[in-house]
């Protein structure tokens, strides 16, 4: 069992109730599907499980009053019984006022279920570029060649011990974030990558040169699927476009371990044109197909939220929840 005592210093939290009927030692419970991933979040709101999908949302005050609202995990929400997750909105009813969330673009529901379960806001949020390994390989020139370049010039490894990599990932992805601007939950923090390298199902890539580690890139394992979490470089990583011999040797790694590799969308709201465009070359470079996350919003208690939405001021039809209008463009 994981220690979740560091949540204390947070918010109080009492884990045997929050965990009951929830198998953390299942196999398939792994990412971030995972309470410790979660948990990893908890500085940005209370982990908070559905008791019936079986999936974290995270609840936040909302600034200015004493009721709250929630949101699901970042970068993606994730259940185990997707069927089940109307019953745990009803039940959300009681004590917040909104929910909004990203969906996986694995998960099991259809078009139709997002719909009668998100009436208020259902959006294509994002094209996730994904690899098939049961499809035909579909990398493109360009993307072989730097990959070979730069493989030529890095080594990559699997880490199997996640928490003796923590300062250098650290040191990585506090220039990922000083070159884009990074802050807030799209931050995370170091005492939230103290948990995540560290849960079940975690795959990291070291790119090295001469000992110096040049790049990095988290991925989670669940359900026979990798997800990429994140990745970073130094300053010469990016000199020697690491990130072709990190993605390339991702590609051999989970071959004959997973069926699908999920290597993300663009860069999310509030980051700069060209860096999206740039992403999503570099992932399209990779894949052979792609797979739809939505953004979902719902309003839980209609009286408060539309209180809230007049006390804002703010436009109802811009932003969901309302009231919250711009805090990740902000962030």
């Amino acid at each position: 069992m994981l220690d979740f005592s560091f949540l204390n210093q947070f918010r109080p939290i009492d884990w045997n109730k929050t965990l009951s009927g929830f198998d953390i030692n299942d196999p398939q419970v792994t990412g971030y599907l995972h309470p410790a991933y979660a948990a990893s979040l908890a500085e940005f709101g209370t982990p908070r499980l559905l008791d019936h999908s079986l999936g974290w949302i995270l609840e936040r005050e909302i600034p200015g009053t004493r009721i709250r609202d929630a949101m699901g995990c970042y970068p993606l929400f994730a259940c185990q019984n997707w069927s089940r997750l109307p019953d745990d909105l009803s039940e959300l009813e009681s004590d917040l006022v909104s929910l909004a969330l990203v969906t996986d673009p694995f998960g099991d529901y259809s078009l139709e279920d997002l719909q009668a379960c998100f009436p208020d806001r259902l959006l294509a949020f994002k094209e996730h570029f994904v690899v098939d390994f049961g499809a035909p390989e579909s990398m493109s020139k360009h993307h072989r060649y730097y990959a070979q370049r730069a493989r030529a010039a890095v080594e990559v490894e699997a880490i199997a011990n996640g928490p003796g990599v923590l300062d250098e990932w650290i040191r990585l992805h506090a220039n990922l974030s000083s070159r884009y601007g990074l802050t807030g939950i799209k931050a995370f923090s170091a005492s939230s990558f103290g948990q995540q390298l560290n849960i079940p199902g975690v795959v990291i890539l070291r790119a090295h040169q001469a000992g110096e580690t040049v790049g990095a890139h988290i991925w989670y394992v669940q359900q026979q699927i990798a997800y990429s979490h994140l990745a970073a470089l130094s300053e010469r990583g990016y000199e020697l476009m690491a990130s072709y011999a990190l993605y390339a040797y991702a590609l051999e790694y989970f071959s004959d371990r997973v069926r699908l590799m999920d290597l993300g969308g663009s860069a999310g709201l509030g980051l700069n044109e060209s860096r999206g465009n740039g992403l999503i070359r570099f992932k399209r470079g990779w894949a052979n197909t792609t797979r739809t996350a939505y953004f979902c919003g719902k309003i839980l208690n209609q009286k408060r939220y539309h209180e809230l939405l007049g006390s804002s001021g703010a436009l109802e039809d811009q932003y969901f929840p309302a009231y919250r209008a711009g805090e990740f463009i902000r962030d």
